[in-house]
């Protein structure tokens, strides 16, 4: 069935934590625990894969993009503390505009609404965190490298934000394809954050529709995972980002590779083949 988001009273609390969410201000600190929390834009198709992102970590800004240009076979990327030439969003953190001015590197799209968005809230360590996925449909231009491509696609927009247990580990895909029937595909599964046996943001959206998954498996070797409604995807890495940060107690080690899929996501009834597939698989430790 269509997931249906939680309910949001007018103080902006779900029912469920009794505790402020986006749009409400969070308090920096809970249960010893800094807040956290980011933007992530990923728009993968057969030409151009790329993220965009900002993060805030106890009150310490951080941004990130990437660039996979599949026909140059070129990875363009970069990380760094402080959000300057960065915009994801616009007035009032609508979800219109992505933007990147940087060194050889120019991203803008406008984002359009695309389907459902997933909200979904759950307890983690002594403290609870929230999350949005919206799928939406991107259109614009990317230079890099000398190139510039007009893009369009499916889009996945990440807004998280929580005081998360001090460790925090996870497995995370996220990508869009074609099925045979046309229609288009997103997904987005995860395991290690808002991962509930009934209630987590693993979610299939199909034609736009949002669809609730059943848990998931991640490959050791991160190329395929597995759902338990039947059929898996197997994935095959091209440009491949990986980092490791520290900054006082806080430390990040993580790998995120774009790529291609092949095989079947879940469907309403029952698996559903795809004709070609893009996106990410990452493995993530945090410490924060």
């Amino acid at each position: 069935m269509p997931i249906k988001a939680p309910a949001v009273r007018a103080d902006g609390t779900f029912p469920a934590a009794g505790r402020p969410f986006p749009p409400d201000r969070m308090p920096l600190l809970r249960a010893g625990r800094p807040r956290k929390r980011w933007r992530y834009v990923g728009l993968y198709s057969e030409d151009v894969m790329l993220c965009v992102g900002r993060v805030d970590v106890g009150g310490v800004p951080q941004a990130f993009w990437a660039v996979w240009d599949r026909g140059a076979g070129v990875l363009h990327e970069r990380t760094a503390f402080g959000t300057r030439g960065v915009l994801v969003g616009g007035p009032g953190d609508r979800l219109g505009r992505v933007r990147v001015r940087a060194r050889g590197v120019e991203i803008d799209l406008r984002l359009e609404p695309g389907g459902d968005a997933v909200d979904v809230c759950s307890p983690h360590g002594r403290a609870w965190i929230w999350t949005r996925k919206t799928p939406m449909r991107a259109s614009g231009t990317v230079r890099a490298g000398g190139r510039a491509r007009h893009v369009r696609g499916l889009a996945l927009v990440d807004d998280s934000a929580g005081h998360h247990a001090r460790r925090t580990d996870w497995e995370w895909s996220a990508g869009t394809g074609t099925l045979a029937d046309g229609r288009t595909a997103l997904w987005n599964v995860v395991t290690g954050i808002h991962d509930g046996p009934t209630v987590s943001e693993r979610t299939v959206w199909i034609g736009g529709r949002a669809h609730a998954l059943g848990p998931v498996g991640f490959a050791l070797a991160l190329d395929g995972v597995a759902f338990a409604e039947g059929g898996a995807l197997a994935f095959t890495a091209e440009g491949v980002r990986a980092r490791r940060d520290g900054l006082g107690p806080v430390r990040s080690d993580y790998v995120q590779p774009f790529g291609t899929f092949t095989g079947s996501v879940p469907g309403p009834t029952g698996p559903l083949e795809l004709t070609s597939g893009f996106g990410v698989m990452e493995r993530h430790h945090a410490r924060w």
